[in-house]
Protein backbone atom coordinates (compact mmCIF):
# COMPACT_ATOMS: atom_id res chain seq x y z
CA UNK A 1 0.00 0.00 0.00
CA UNK A 2 1.40 3.20 -1.13
CA UNK A 3 1.11 5.97 1.40
CA UNK A 4 -1.12 9.16 0.05
CA UNK A 5 -0.81 13.03 1.39
CA UNK A 6 -3.76 13.76 3.57
CA UNK A 7 -5.41 15.92 0.94
CA UNK A 8 -5.48 12.91 -1.54
CA UNK A 9 -6.74 10.46 0.83
CA UNK A 10 -9.16 12.56 2.91
CA UNK A 11 -12.49 14.24 3.42
CA UNK A 12 -12.29 18.03 3.86
CA UNK A 13 -15.26 19.59 5.75
CA UNK A 14 -15.75 23.45 5.39
CA UNK A 15 -17.25 25.26 8.69
CA UNK A 16 -18.87 28.72 8.06
CA UNK A 17 -17.67 29.51 11.53
CA UNK A 18 -20.58 32.57 11.98
CA UNK A 19 -23.07 29.36 11.93
CA UNK A 20 -21.58 26.68 13.29
CA UNK A 21 -21.56 26.63 17.05
CA UNK A 22 -21.96 29.40 19.58
CA UNK A 23 -20.21 29.13 22.92
CA UNK A 24 -20.96 32.10 24.66
CA UNK A 25 -24.75 33.20 24.08
CA UNK A 26 -23.79 36.23 22.01
CA UNK A 27 -25.66 34.53 18.72
CA UNK A 28 -22.46 34.26 17.02
CA UNK A 29 -20.75 30.84 16.00
CA UNK A 30 -17.05 31.35 17.31
CA UNK A 31 -13.75 29.22 17.82
CA UNK A 32 -14.96 27.25 21.10
CA UNK A 33 -18.30 26.41 19.80
CA UNK A 34 -16.03 24.50 16.79
CA UNK A 35 -13.91 22.96 20.19
CA UNK A 36 -17.02 22.20 21.49
CA UNK A 37 -18.08 20.06 18.51
CA UNK A 38 -14.79 18.66 17.39
CA UNK A 39 -16.18 15.11 18.62
CA UNK A 40 -19.04 15.29 16.38
CA UNK A 41 -16.30 16.05 13.53
CA UNK A 42 -14.04 13.45 14.47
CA UNK A 43 -15.85 10.38 16.09
CA UNK A 44 -19.63 10.59 14.26
CA UNK A 45 -18.46 11.96 11.14
CA UNK A 46 -14.63 10.97 10.73
CA UNK A 47 -13.57 13.99 8.85
CA UNK A 48 -9.62 14.34 8.44
CA UNK A 49 -9.57 18.01 7.53
CA UNK A 50 -11.72 21.44 8.45
CA UNK A 51 -11.27 24.36 6.39
CA UNK A 52 -12.97 27.67 8.43
CA UNK A 53 -13.91 30.61 6.87
CA UNK A 54 -12.23 33.87 7.49
CA UNK A 55 -11.57 33.96 11.10
CA UNK A 56 -9.25 37.29 10.52
CA UNK A 57 -10.26 40.80 12.77
CA UNK A 58 -13.16 42.01 10.11
CA UNK A 59 -16.01 44.23 9.55
CA UNK A 60 -17.58 41.39 8.54
CA UNK A 61 -19.37 43.05 6.22
CA UNK A 62 -18.76 40.32 3.53
CA UNK A 63 -18.68 37.44 6.08
CA UNK A 64 -14.92 37.85 7.20
CA UNK A 65 -13.97 38.06 3.53
CA UNK A 66 -13.21 42.12 4.30
CA UNK A 67 -9.89 41.54 6.50
CA UNK A 68 -8.73 44.33 8.67
CA UNK A 69 -6.00 42.73 10.53
CA UNK A 70 -4.38 39.41 8.69
CA UNK A 71 -2.44 38.73 12.22
CA UNK A 72 -5.40 38.98 14.88
CA UNK A 73 -8.28 36.77 15.56
CA UNK A 74 -11.91 38.92 15.35
CA UNK A 75 -12.78 39.50 19.07
CA UNK A 76 -16.11 37.71 17.68
CA UNK A 77 -15.01 34.85 17.12
CA UNK A 78 -12.56 34.31 20.39
CA UNK A 79 -8.75 35.20 21.04
CA UNK A 80 -6.19 33.83 19.39
CA UNK A 81 -5.69 31.78 22.30
CA UNK A 82 -8.43 29.88 21.81
CA UNK A 83 -7.07 29.26 18.01
CA UNK A 84 -4.10 27.45 18.88
CA UNK A 85 -6.51 26.00 21.61
CA UNK A 86 -8.78 24.59 18.65
CA UNK A 87 -5.58 24.14 16.65
CA UNK A 88 -3.88 21.60 19.07
CA UNK A 89 -6.99 20.09 19.85
CA UNK A 90 -7.81 19.39 16.31
CA UNK A 91 -4.53 17.80 15.91
CA UNK A 92 -4.48 15.42 18.94
CA UNK A 93 -7.96 13.97 16.94
CA UNK A 94 -5.65 13.27 13.55
CA UNK A 95 -7.65 16.58 12.16
CA UNK A 96 -6.18 19.34 9.67
CA UNK A 97 -7.12 22.38 9.99
CA UNK A 98 -7.33 24.79 6.94
CA UNK A 99 -7.72 28.67 6.80
CA UNK A 100 -9.54 30.85 4.14
CA UNK A 101 -6.78 33.10 3.52
CA UNK A 102 -8.22 36.34 1.70
CA UNK A 103 -4.98 37.63 -0.58
CA UNK A 104 -6.18 39.26 -2.89
CA UNK A 105 -7.87 42.72 -1.26
CA UNK A 106 -8.38 43.67 2.54
CA UNK A 107 -11.24 46.06 3.81
CA UNK A 108 -11.85 49.53 3.21
CA UNK A 109 -10.96 50.09 7.25
CA UNK A 110 -7.83 48.22 7.09
CA UNK A 111 -5.05 50.95 8.47
CA UNK A 112 -2.88 50.13 5.16
CA UNK A 113 -6.25 51.29 3.06
CA UNK A 114 -6.88 53.95 5.67
CA UNK A 115 -2.92 55.57 4.82
CA UNK A 116 -3.10 54.51 1.82
CA UNK A 117 -6.16 57.00 0.75
CA UNK A 118 -4.92 59.57 3.37
CA UNK A 119 -2.96 61.47 0.35
CA UNK A 120 -1.53 60.74 -3.17
CA UNK A 121 1.95 60.89 -1.34
CA UNK A 122 1.56 58.32 1.20
CA UNK A 123 4.09 55.74 1.59
CA UNK A 124 1.33 53.48 1.17
CA UNK A 125 -0.07 54.30 -1.31
CA UNK A 126 0.98 52.26 -4.06
CA UNK A 127 -0.10 49.39 -1.86
CA UNK A 128 -3.52 49.15 -3.32
CA UNK A 129 -4.46 50.19 -7.17
CA UNK A 130 -5.16 53.52 -8.05
CA UNK A 131 -5.76 55.22 -11.31
CA UNK A 132 -7.02 58.52 -12.83
CA UNK A 133 -10.38 58.66 -14.76
CA UNK A 134 -10.50 58.81 -18.32
CA UNK A 135 -11.56 61.80 -17.81
CA UNK A 136 -13.97 63.92 -15.14
CA UNK A 137 -16.84 61.55 -13.60
CA UNK A 138 -15.54 58.25 -15.81
CA UNK A 139 -13.53 55.79 -14.32
CA UNK A 140 -10.24 54.67 -15.84
CA UNK A 141 -11.91 51.83 -18.06
CA UNK A 142 -15.39 49.29 -18.77
CA UNK A 143 -14.28 46.74 -15.94
CA UNK A 144 -16.98 45.20 -14.61
CA UNK A 145 -16.99 44.03 -10.41
CA UNK A 146 -18.09 40.85 -10.06
CA UNK A 147 -21.36 41.91 -8.33
CA UNK A 148 -21.86 44.08 -11.25
CA UNK A 149 -21.34 47.59 -11.55
CA UNK A 150 -17.50 49.28 -12.33
CA UNK A 151 -14.93 48.11 -10.50
CA UNK A 152 -13.44 51.25 -9.31
CA UNK A 153 -14.83 53.81 -6.78
CA UNK A 154 -13.92 57.44 -6.98
CA UNK A 155 -12.31 58.87 -3.84
CA UNK A 156 -13.34 62.40 -3.52
CA UNK A 157 -10.58 63.17 -1.14
CA UNK A 158 -7.95 62.41 -3.13
CA UNK A 159 -9.16 62.57 -6.71
CA UNK A 160 -8.67 59.23 -8.32
CA UNK A 161 -10.18 55.77 -8.67
CA UNK A 162 -9.44 53.11 -6.38
CA UNK A 163 -10.06 49.08 -7.98
CA UNK A 164 -12.05 47.01 -6.45
CA UNK A 165 -12.88 43.63 -7.93
CA UNK A 166 -15.72 42.47 -5.83
CA UNK A 167 -17.64 45.39 -3.79
CA UNK A 168 -16.73 48.56 -3.17
CA UNK A 169 -15.56 48.13 0.54
CA UNK A 170 -13.45 46.05 -0.44
CA UNK A 171 -10.27 47.29 -2.62
CA UNK A 172 -7.83 45.37 -4.29
CA UNK A 173 -4.29 44.79 -2.99
CA UNK A 174 -1.29 45.89 -5.78
CA UNK A 175 0.82 42.93 -6.18
CA UNK A 176 3.14 44.23 -8.41
CA UNK A 177 4.53 46.43 -5.77
CA UNK A 178 7.11 43.80 -4.17
CA UNK A 179 6.42 45.40 -0.61
CA UNK A 180 2.73 44.12 -0.46
CA UNK A 181 3.99 41.02 -2.26
CA UNK A 182 6.67 40.44 0.73
CA UNK A 183 3.88 40.96 3.32
CA UNK A 184 1.53 38.95 2.09
CA UNK A 185 3.96 36.53 2.01
CA UNK A 186 4.88 36.63 5.27
CA UNK A 187 1.12 36.51 6.00
CA UNK A 188 0.76 33.12 4.83
CA UNK A 189 4.42 32.16 6.68
CA UNK A 190 2.90 33.65 9.91
CA UNK A 191 0.21 31.25 9.85
CA UNK A 192 2.29 28.10 8.56
CA UNK A 193 4.29 29.08 11.72
CA UNK A 194 1.74 29.03 14.00
CA UNK A 195 0.86 25.25 12.47
CA UNK A 196 -2.04 25.25 10.33
CA UNK A 197 -2.26 22.73 7.84
CA UNK A 198 -3.56 24.74 4.94
CA UNK A 199 -4.88 27.62 2.75
CA UNK A 200 -8.51 28.10 0.45
CA UNK A 201 -6.67 30.85 -1.22
CA UNK A 202 -9.76 33.11 -1.88
CA UNK A 203 -10.31 34.22 -5.51
CA UNK A 204 -6.21 33.31 -6.43
CA UNK A 205 -6.56 34.29 -10.12
CA UNK A 206 -7.65 37.68 -9.37
CA UNK A 207 -4.30 39.23 -7.66
CA UNK A 208 -3.56 40.53 -10.83
CA UNK A 209 -4.92 42.86 -13.06
CA UNK A 210 -3.32 44.37 -16.53
CA UNK A 211 -1.12 47.29 -15.67
CA UNK A 212 -2.24 49.76 -18.19
CA UNK A 213 -5.81 49.07 -16.81
CA UNK A 214 -6.94 48.39 -21.11
CA UNK A 215 -10.73 47.59 -21.50
CA UNK A 216 -11.65 43.71 -21.61
CA UNK A 217 -13.10 42.86 -25.11
CA UNK A 218 -16.92 42.92 -25.60
CA UNK A 219 -18.52 39.54 -25.62
CA UNK A 220 -22.40 38.20 -24.87
CA UNK A 221 -23.56 36.99 -21.61
CA UNK A 222 -26.00 37.09 -19.19
CA UNK A 223 -25.19 39.17 -16.91
CA UNK A 224 -23.33 42.64 -17.23
CA UNK A 225 -20.19 41.05 -15.59
CA UNK A 226 -20.08 38.34 -18.94
CA UNK A 227 -20.99 41.38 -21.28
CA UNK A 228 -17.21 41.63 -21.17
CA UNK A 229 -14.34 38.80 -21.63
CA UNK A 230 -11.97 39.03 -18.69
CA UNK A 231 -8.58 38.74 -20.43
CA UNK A 232 -7.31 41.68 -18.07
CA UNK A 233 -8.44 41.66 -14.47
CA UNK A 234 -7.83 37.78 -14.17
CA UNK A 235 -6.02 34.81 -14.57
CA UNK A 236 -2.70 36.74 -15.92
CA UNK A 237 0.59 34.80 -15.85
CA UNK A 238 1.60 37.18 -12.92
CA UNK A 239 -1.09 35.28 -11.08
CA UNK A 240 -0.38 31.77 -11.50
CA UNK A 241 3.28 32.91 -10.63
CA UNK A 242 2.29 33.60 -7.35
CA UNK A 243 0.72 30.45 -6.79
CA UNK A 244 3.72 28.67 -7.35
CA UNK A 245 5.51 31.28 -5.19
CA UNK A 246 3.06 30.16 -2.81
CA UNK A 247 3.30 26.83 -3.32
CA UNK A 248 7.36 27.07 -2.86
CA UNK A 249 6.74 28.48 0.03
CA UNK A 250 4.00 26.09 1.42
CA UNK A 251 6.37 23.02 0.19
CA UNK A 252 9.09 24.43 2.91
CA UNK A 253 7.05 23.28 5.52
CA UNK A 254 6.04 19.18 6.41
CA UNK A 255 2.71 18.30 4.79
CA UNK A 256 0.83 21.28 4.11
CA UNK A 257 -1.30 21.59 1.14
CA UNK A 258 -2.98 24.68 -0.90
CA UNK A 259 -6.30 25.15 -2.23
CA UNK A 260 -7.67 27.18 -4.35
CA UNK A 261 -10.42 29.50 -5.67
CA UNK A 262 -10.15 30.13 -9.37
CA UNK A 263 -13.43 31.64 -9.88
CA UNK A 264 -13.68 31.64 -13.49
CA UNK A 265 -16.52 30.59 -16.12
CA UNK A 266 -13.65 28.51 -17.39
CA UNK A 267 -12.69 25.09 -16.15
CA UNK A 268 -9.55 24.98 -18.31
CA UNK A 269 -8.67 28.12 -16.39
CA UNK A 270 -9.34 26.81 -13.16
CA UNK A 271 -7.07 23.54 -13.95
CA UNK A 272 -3.79 25.80 -15.00
CA UNK A 273 -3.77 25.93 -11.00
CA UNK A 274 -3.54 22.48 -10.44
CA UNK A 275 -0.58 20.17 -10.40
CA UNK A 276 0.31 18.15 -7.30
CA UNK A 277 3.52 16.56 -9.40
CA UNK A 278 3.96 20.27 -10.47
CA UNK A 279 4.70 23.02 -8.96
CA UNK A 280 1.06 25.18 -8.23
CA UNK A 281 -1.44 24.65 -6.31
CA UNK A 282 -2.35 20.97 -4.31
CA UNK A 283 -6.29 21.43 -4.87
CA UNK A 284 -7.64 24.47 -7.05
CA UNK A 285 -11.54 24.42 -6.90
CA UNK A 286 -13.51 22.50 -9.92
CA UNK A 287 -16.74 25.15 -9.78
CA UNK A 288 -18.29 23.33 -13.21
CA UNK A 289 -19.13 20.22 -11.19
CA UNK A 290 -20.94 21.94 -8.73
CA UNK A 291 -23.28 23.85 -10.84
CA UNK A 292 -24.26 20.90 -12.44
CA UNK A 293 -27.82 20.51 -13.20
CA UNK A 294 -29.63 16.85 -11.63
CA UNK A 295 -28.83 14.09 -13.93
CA UNK A 296 -26.76 10.92 -14.52
CA UNK A 297 -25.43 12.54 -17.69
CA UNK A 298 -25.01 16.03 -16.36
CA UNK A 299 -22.26 14.56 -13.88
CA UNK A 300 -20.54 11.95 -16.02
CA UNK A 301 -19.91 14.25 -17.96
CA UNK A 302 -18.37 16.86 -16.00
CA UNK A 303 -16.44 14.03 -14.48
CA UNK A 304 -15.10 12.60 -18.13
CA UNK A 305 -13.51 16.20 -18.40
CA UNK A 306 -12.37 16.66 -15.38
CA UNK A 307 -10.43 13.27 -15.59
CA UNK A 308 -9.33 13.92 -19.44
CA UNK A 309 -8.00 17.57 -18.35
CA UNK A 310 -6.64 17.24 -15.05
CA UNK A 311 -2.50 17.19 -15.72
CA UNK A 312 -0.39 14.45 -14.69
CA UNK A 313 0.41 14.46 -11.41
CA UNK A 314 -2.67 16.36 -10.23
CA UNK A 315 -5.52 15.49 -8.43
CA UNK A 316 -9.68 16.36 -8.76
CA UNK A 317 -11.52 18.18 -6.19
CA UNK A 318 -15.13 18.30 -5.89
CA UNK A 319 -17.82 19.69 -3.89
CA UNK A 320 -21.90 20.48 -4.12
CA UNK A 321 -22.17 23.08 -1.57
CA UNK A 322 -20.33 26.30 0.01
CA UNK A 323 -20.99 29.47 1.58
CA UNK A 324 -21.43 30.75 -2.17
CA UNK A 325 -24.23 28.38 -3.67
CA UNK A 326 -27.76 27.10 -3.04
CA UNK A 327 -27.77 24.54 -0.94
CA UNK A 328 -28.47 20.76 -2.94
CA UNK A 329 -31.24 19.85 -1.41
CA UNK A 330 -33.38 22.98 -2.48
CA UNK A 331 -31.39 23.35 -5.66
CA UNK A 332 -31.66 19.57 -6.85
CA UNK A 333 -35.53 19.83 -5.87
CA UNK A 334 -36.89 16.44 -6.16
CA UNK A 335 -40.02 17.94 -4.13
CA UNK A 336 -40.53 14.56 -1.29
CA UNK A 337 -38.08 12.63 -2.99
CA UNK A 338 -35.52 15.85 -1.94
CA UNK A 339 -33.96 13.24 0.71
CA UNK A 340 -33.56 10.42 -1.87
CA UNK A 341 -31.71 12.81 -4.40
CA UNK A 342 -29.10 14.21 -1.86
CA UNK A 343 -28.10 10.61 -0.97
CA UNK A 344 -27.57 9.91 -4.66
CA UNK A 345 -25.45 12.67 -5.01
CA UNK A 346 -23.50 12.40 -1.35
CA UNK A 347 -22.62 9.15 -2.67
CA UNK A 348 -20.99 10.12 -5.73
CA UNK A 349 -19.35 12.83 -4.16
CA UNK A 350 -17.66 10.52 -1.74
CA UNK A 351 -17.01 7.97 -3.88
CA UNK A 352 -15.51 9.70 -6.96
CA UNK A 353 -11.72 9.99 -7.35
CA UNK A 354 -10.59 13.25 -5.90
CA UNK A 355 -10.40 14.80 -2.57
CA UNK A 356 -14.59 15.45 -1.56
CA UNK A 357 -15.54 18.82 0.55
CA UNK A 358 -18.90 18.91 2.55
CA UNK A 359 -20.47 22.03 3.75
CA UNK A 360 -21.33 22.29 7.29
CA UNK A 361 -25.18 20.76 7.29
CA UNK A 362 -25.11 18.76 4.18
CA UNK A 363 -24.93 16.26 6.01
CA UNK A 364 -28.17 16.61 7.36
CA UNK A 365 -30.04 17.57 4.70
CA UNK A 366 -30.15 21.51 5.54
CA UNK A 367 -32.53 23.16 3.15
CA UNK A 368 -31.84 26.74 0.83
CA UNK A 369 -33.85 28.74 3.76
CA UNK A 370 -35.84 31.98 2.76
CA UNK A 371 -34.21 34.70 4.67
CA UNK A 372 -36.44 37.46 5.15
CA UNK A 373 -35.27 40.72 3.65
CA UNK A 374 -35.05 42.78 7.14
CA UNK A 375 -32.78 39.98 8.55
CA UNK A 376 -29.97 39.95 5.28
CA UNK A 377 -26.66 40.06 5.94
CA UNK A 378 -24.77 39.10 2.37
CA UNK A 379 -24.55 42.93 0.79
CA UNK A 380 -25.32 41.05 -2.01
CA UNK A 381 -28.67 40.49 -1.21
CA UNK A 382 -29.20 43.55 0.65
CA UNK A 383 -28.22 45.76 -2.96
CA UNK A 384 -29.90 43.41 -5.20
CA UNK A 385 -33.14 42.20 -3.98
CA UNK A 386 -35.22 40.64 -5.02
CA UNK A 387 -33.74 40.58 -8.43
CA UNK A 388 -30.78 38.12 -6.10
CA UNK A 389 -31.56 37.22 -2.47
CA UNK A 390 -27.79 36.75 -1.64
CA UNK A 391 -26.14 33.66 0.06
CA UNK A 392 -27.88 33.87 3.15
CA UNK A 393 -29.86 31.17 2.72
CA UNK A 394 -26.83 29.02 2.53
CA UNK A 395 -25.22 30.09 5.56
CA UNK A 396 -28.00 30.00 7.95
CA UNK A 397 -27.50 28.60 11.73
CA UNK A 398 -25.98 24.74 12.07
CA UNK A 399 -29.29 22.75 13.12
CA UNK A 400 -28.06 20.96 16.01
CA UNK A 401 -31.23 19.54 17.92
CA UNK A 402 -35.30 20.40 18.31
CA UNK A 403 -34.30 22.95 21.42
CA UNK A 404 -35.35 26.78 20.90
CA UNK A 405 -32.33 28.38 18.62
CA UNK A 406 -31.33 24.95 16.93
CA UNK A 407 -28.95 24.47 19.59
CA UNK A 408 -26.86 26.37 18.12
CA UNK A 409 -27.07 29.28 20.22
CA UNK A 410 -29.14 30.03 23.85
CA UNK A 411 -29.38 33.59 22.54
CA UNK A 412 -30.76 35.31 19.44
CA UNK A 413 -29.17 33.60 16.23
CA UNK A 414 -27.79 36.53 13.88
CA UNK A 415 -29.45 34.66 11.04
CA UNK A 416 -32.82 33.01 11.26
CA UNK A 417 -32.53 29.37 12.08
CA UNK A 418 -34.30 27.04 9.44
CA UNK A 419 -38.12 26.55 10.13
CA UNK A 420 -37.12 22.64 9.13
CA UNK A 421 -34.58 22.22 12.23
CA UNK A 422 -37.31 20.72 14.71
CA UNK A 423 -37.18 17.86 11.99
CA UNK A 424 -33.99 17.62 10.50
CA UNK A 425 -31.16 17.97 12.93
CA UNK A 426 -28.20 16.22 14.28
CA UNK A 427 -29.86 15.23 17.66
CA UNK A 428 -32.66 13.56 15.73
CA UNK A 429 -31.16 12.09 12.95
CA UNK A 430 -28.65 10.22 14.98
CA UNK A 431 -31.65 7.83 16.14
CA UNK A 432 -33.17 7.52 12.34
CA UNK A 433 -31.47 4.60 10.33
CA UNK A 434 -32.51 6.46 7.43
CA UNK A 435 -31.21 9.71 8.05
CA UNK A 436 -29.44 11.62 5.94
CA UNK A 437 -27.07 11.90 8.94
CA UNK A 438 -26.48 8.33 9.05
CA UNK A 439 -26.47 8.01 4.96
CA UNK A 440 -23.23 9.94 4.98
CA UNK A 441 -21.51 8.39 8.16
CA UNK A 442 -22.32 4.75 5.95
CA UNK A 443 -20.42 6.23 3.00
CA UNK A 444 -17.70 8.13 5.00
CA UNK A 445 -17.33 4.76 6.82
CA UNK A 446 -16.93 3.02 3.68
CA UNK A 447 -14.74 5.04 2.18
CA UNK A 448 -12.35 5.06 5.34
CA UNK A 449 -11.99 1.01 4.60
CA UNK A 450 -11.50 1.54 1.00
CA UNK A 451 -8.40 2.22 -0.74
CA UNK A 452 -9.65 1.78 -3.83
CA UNK A 453 -12.06 4.64 -2.95
CA UNK A 454 -9.37 6.88 -1.60
CA UNK A 455 -7.16 7.01 -4.13
CA UNK A 456 -7.66 4.37 -6.84
CA UNK A 457 -8.30 4.90 -10.25
CA UNK A 458 -11.46 5.92 -11.57
CA UNK A 459 -12.76 3.97 -14.88
CA UNK A 460 -16.81 5.53 -16.23
CA UNK A 461 -18.94 2.27 -17.11
CA UNK A 462 -19.84 2.20 -20.61
CA UNK A 463 -23.46 1.84 -21.77
CA UNK A 464 -25.43 2.41 -18.76
CA UNK A 465 -29.33 2.57 -18.85
CA UNK A 466 -30.97 6.11 -19.07
CA UNK A 467 -30.65 8.07 -15.90
CA UNK A 468 -27.57 5.36 -14.39
CA UNK A 469 -23.85 6.71 -13.57
CA UNK A 470 -21.56 3.91 -12.97
CA UNK A 471 -17.87 3.72 -12.10
CA UNK A 472 -15.03 1.24 -11.11
CA UNK A 473 -12.79 2.50 -8.52
CA UNK A 474 -9.64 0.27 -8.23
CA UNK A 475 -6.62 -0.07 -6.15
CA UNK A 476 -3.91 -2.35 -5.14
CA UNK A 477 -5.45 -5.06 -7.57
CA UNK A 478 -9.04 -4.43 -5.52
CA UNK A 479 -12.05 -2.89 -6.85
CA UNK A 480 -15.13 -1.32 -5.93
CA UNK A 481 -17.78 -0.82 -8.35
CA UNK A 482 -20.52 2.16 -8.01
CA UNK A 483 -24.06 2.30 -9.27
CA UNK A 484 -26.41 5.54 -8.99
CA UNK A 485 -29.44 5.60 -10.59
CA UNK A 486 -30.49 9.42 -10.92
CA UNK A 487 -33.67 8.72 -11.59
CA UNK A 488 -37.18 8.49 -9.70
CA UNK A 489 -37.99 5.26 -11.48
CA UNK A 490 -36.54 1.97 -11.77
CA UNK A 491 -33.75 1.29 -14.50
CA UNK A 492 -33.39 -0.31 -17.73
CA UNK A 493 -31.76 -3.93 -16.83
CA UNK A 494 -27.92 -3.56 -16.46
CA UNK A 495 -26.18 -6.80 -17.25
CA UNK A 496 -23.42 -7.36 -14.51
CA UNK A 497 -21.43 -9.37 -16.56
CA UNK A 498 -20.72 -6.75 -18.93
CA UNK A 499 -19.58 -4.34 -16.30
CA UNK A 500 -18.99 -4.98 -12.71
CA UNK A 501 -15.99 -6.23 -11.29
CA UNK A 502 -15.43 -10.07 -10.61
CA UNK A 503 -16.52 -10.30 -7.17
CA UNK A 504 -19.92 -8.84 -6.58
CA UNK A 505 -19.76 -8.38 -2.63
CA UNK A 506 -22.64 -5.53 -1.73
CA UNK A 507 -20.52 -2.81 0.13
CA UNK A 508 -23.39 -0.17 0.47
CA UNK A 509 -26.66 -0.81 -0.63
CA UNK A 510 -29.35 2.39 -0.06
CA UNK A 511 -32.11 -0.32 -0.50
CA UNK A 512 -30.29 -2.61 2.07
CA UNK A 513 -29.55 -5.64 -0.77
CA UNK A 514 -27.83 -8.23 0.60
CA UNK A 515 -26.06 -9.78 -2.80
CA UNK A 516 -25.68 -8.34 -6.60
CA UNK A 517 -27.96 -10.54 -9.17
CA UNK A 518 -29.81 -9.74 -11.55
CA UNK A 519 -30.64 -12.86 -13.20
CA UNK A 520 -31.55 -13.38 -16.60
CA UNK A 521 -32.63 -10.30 -17.22
CA UNK A 522 -30.22 -8.30 -15.62
CA UNK A 523 -30.00 -5.91 -12.77
CA UNK A 524 -32.64 -3.31 -12.59
CA UNK A 525 -31.83 -0.02 -9.81
CA UNK A 526 -34.77 0.73 -7.67
CA UNK A 527 -35.61 4.43 -8.13
CA UNK A 528 -33.04 6.83 -6.59
CA UNK A 529 -30.63 3.99 -5.87
CA UNK A 530 -27.09 3.70 -4.83
CA UNK A 531 -25.31 0.27 -5.30
CA UNK A 532 -21.72 0.03 -4.23
CA UNK A 533 -20.03 -3.41 -4.53
CA UNK A 534 -16.95 -5.13 -5.54
CA UNK A 535 -13.93 -5.33 -3.08
CA UNK A 536 -13.88 -8.72 -0.92
CA UNK A 537 -11.97 -7.64 2.36
CA UNK A 538 -11.69 -3.51 3.38
CA UNK A 539 -7.98 -2.17 2.94
CA UNK A 540 -6.18 -0.84 5.84
CA UNK A 541 -8.15 2.42 7.06
CA UNK A 542 -5.71 5.34 5.75
CA UNK A 543 -6.65 8.06 8.46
Amino acid sequence: MTAMPWWKSGVIYQIAVSSFADSDGDGRGDLRGIIGKLDYLSDTLGVDAVWLTPVNTSPLQDFGYDVADYYAVDPRFGTMADFDELLGECHARGIRVIMDMVLNHTSEQHPWFAESRSSRDNPKRDWYVWRDGRRPGRPPNRWVAMVEGSAWEFDAASGQYYYHAFLPFQPDLNWRNPAVRNEMLRVVEFWLEKGVDGFRLDLINFLFEDEACRDNPRSFGWRPYFWQKHVRDRSLPESLETARALRRLTDRFEDRAMLGEVCTDDPAEALAYAGDGGDTLHLPFYLDFALRPWGAKPFRDAVAWMEGHVPSGGWPCYYLNNHDLKRTFTRFGGGSDADLRVKVAAAMLLTLRGTPILYYGEEIGMRQSAVPRGALDDPVGKRYWPLEKGRDGSRTPMQWSADPGAGFTTGTPWLPVDPSYPYWNVEGEREDPDSVLNWYRALLGLRRKHLALQTGTYRALDSMPRGVFGYVREADGRTVTVLLNFRGRTSEPLRLAEHAASSTEVLLSSRRRKRVAGGRDGLRLAPYEVLVFGATAPDEAQR
